[in-house]
This record gives C-alpha cells, structure tokens and sequence, in this order.
C-alpha cells in the first residue's frame, strides 16, 4: 500500500522547521506532497513560484535519500480538499508546542468529519527547529534582521535578493 502524505502551508518563507518535518516523514511515507497555500487575501514575500522551487531544493534529496519520493503543488481551498485530489490518505501536521497541538486537533476533528478517510499525522519538531516560525522569520526579514540560523542558505539568499531589489 503506497503511504501518500500532503503537508500543507504557506511555505513563505519554507523554514528549517519545516524541512525538518518533511525530512521526519519521509521516514515512513513512500512520497509527500508538499501544498503551497495560495490565498488572494495574504501578500507573500515570496511568490508561489519562487516558494515551490525552494522546497525542490531544500527538500528533494533529502527525501530521496529515505526512498520517499516529493511532489509540490500548489492549492486555493481546503487542505483537505486537495490531499483528496493528489490521491493523499494522510495529513501532516508538525506540532512545535502545546497551542500547536490544541490548535491542530481541532482542525483535524474538522478534517476528520469532512474526509474521514484521511488520516491527520502530527509530527513533533525537533528540539532544533521548535520555537521557528515563519511568521517569526519574515518580520526579521522585513526588518533587516539575520535569517540564516532559521531558514536553509538558499531560502535566506533568495529573501535577501528580493527584500534588496524591492527597497
């Protein structure tokens, strides 16, 4: 049986931690799709384009390295709407503390009642990554601050050239 995985977000900017949680899952799924949220309500510092090739980078061979296989895609709706579409039976949800957690059962209550046929997986952060958030990296970004120990090399490059041509 293949275990398909989607793990959903904004990705804006993708974090260490959320390499980390990919990296944890492809221990135990045969491919993860990675869903870039894409809502006309949220400005991103990165477009969706330049957030799906960073998780390409960031995340391909370390999957691969685990016989995992990682697809990116983009979604507009519900999450759990397009695990169905990619033909995903599990959720991924990193947890990085309590809110988290109290936050993500509710949402996967929700889930659970609207596709009861997709299982939600939360996935604890390591000690390493637990207090990053994106929100957290690109208020440090927009304000000239350091990213690099929160974000892969790439993805603080990639940010540093955009916040430079855009000011």
């Amino acid at each position: 049986m293949l275990r398909k995985a989607l793990y959903a977000g904004t990705f804006d900017p993708l974090t260490n931690g959320h390499v980390d949680i990919i990296g944890s899952a492809a221990r135990f799924c045969d491919e993860i799709v990675v869903a870039v949220g894409v809502h006309p309500s949220k400005t991103p510092l990165l477009d969706v384009a330049a957030r799906e090739r960073l998780i390409r980078q960031c995340c391909a061979e370390r999957v691969a390295g685990q016989s995992c296989t990682l697809s990116v895609l983009t979604f507009s709706g519900l999450a759990v709407e397009a695990a169905r579409q990619s033909g995903a039976t599990i959720l991924l949800r990193g947890l990085r503390d309590g809110s988290d957690l109290d936050y993500e059962m509710q949402m996967s209550g929700m889930n659970g009642t609207m596709a009861p046929e997709i299982q939600t997986l939360f996935l604890p952060a390591s000690p390493g990554v637990r207090h990053i958030t994106a929100t957290l990296v690109r208020q440090i970004a927009l304000l000239g601050g350091d990213i690099s120990p929160f974000v892969p090399k790439i993805v603080a490059e990639t940010l540093a050239t955009k916040l430079r041509a855009s000011s």
